[in-house]
């Protein structure tokens, strides 16, 4: 539809940070199937042009996100290769606009998976290993003003991430119970444990797989599952060190430029 095709030109122009209104009226609040049509259009677009999958993140794992927007399911946006950061790296200021920073558990896979029957053990099969991640979210949409359409349609809200370097197998972990901390300057800034991701981080991984599947997307080996906040949203500023430690798993940490 072309009122789609115009959505996604402005989500992707505004990446320049020339932040838009929320797309509603244009996009209801709930319009789940208008909103991943928004999302593929660029997912298209980027890919033509380029840009390479690197793999999938998961949002709105928190019920009380859920609630708050009305929705009773996560969602998902495309990772990028040129969305990576290096652990340590510092990220230059000016390639985001209003961002935020969460902790994640984030799965690395072995396998192919393509399952639209997908439960926590059959994911977890198909992993090679965890690790530590910090998601960088950001908005398209002005002062964060954004529905469960908004943030589909604006590729789940996402900006970077950033992997540790200690790759752990998934039988030594105790995903559920492990606890996180995320400091910014070296100050205790959120707290959260792997429950807090949809009752556990596998029930992400399996509800993913389950839903691209029922679509004919497959996940492939070597793709990153960023599996969702285990604490609230850290609100960033220039200059700011980041760093995430997650019990049994690892930390990874970088830093913004001043301005």
């Amino acid at each position: 539809m072309r009122q789609y095709e115009e959505m996604a030109s402005a989500l992707r122009d505004a990446y320049s940070g020339d932040i838009i209104p929320p797309l509603r009226p244009e996009l209801d609040p709930t319009d789940v199937d208008g909103a991943y049509a928004v999302q593929a259009i660029n997912t298209d677009f980027w890919t033509a042009n380029g840009r390479t999958i690197s793999g999938r993140k998961i949002g709105l794992t928190s019920k009380a996100v859920q609630q708050q927007l009305g929705v009773d399911q996560p969602d998902f946006g495309v990772l990028f290769d040129d969305m990576r950061v290096l652990t340590g790296e510092i990220v230059e200021a000016n390639r985001l606009i209003q961002p935020k920073a969460e902790a994640e558990i984030a799965i690395v896979l072995g396998k192919d998976i393509l399952d639209p029957d997908c439960t926590p053990e059959a994911f977890a099969a198909a992993a090679d290993h965890a690790v530590a991640a910090i998601e960088v979210v950001d908005s398209r949409i002005q002062d964060w003003q954004i529905t469960f359409a908004d943030t589909v349609a604006d590729n789940g809200s996402s900006a970077l991430y950033v992997l540790g370097e200690q790759k752990q197998c998934l039988e030594d972990l105790d995903l559920y119970t492990c606890g996180m901390v995320v400091e910014v300057d070296g100050k205790v800034a959120s707290i959260g444990a792997g429950a807090a991701c949809l009752g556990h981080p596998l029930n992400a991984g399996a509800w993913l797989v389950r839903t691209l599947s029922a679509h004919g997307i497959g996940l492939n080996a070597g793709e990153v599952i960023l599996t969702g906040a285990l604490g609230p949203m850290v609100t960033l500023q220039p200059g700011q060190t980041i760093t995430a430690r997650i019990g049994g798993i690892g930390a990874c940490q970088f830093s913004l430029s001043e301005g």
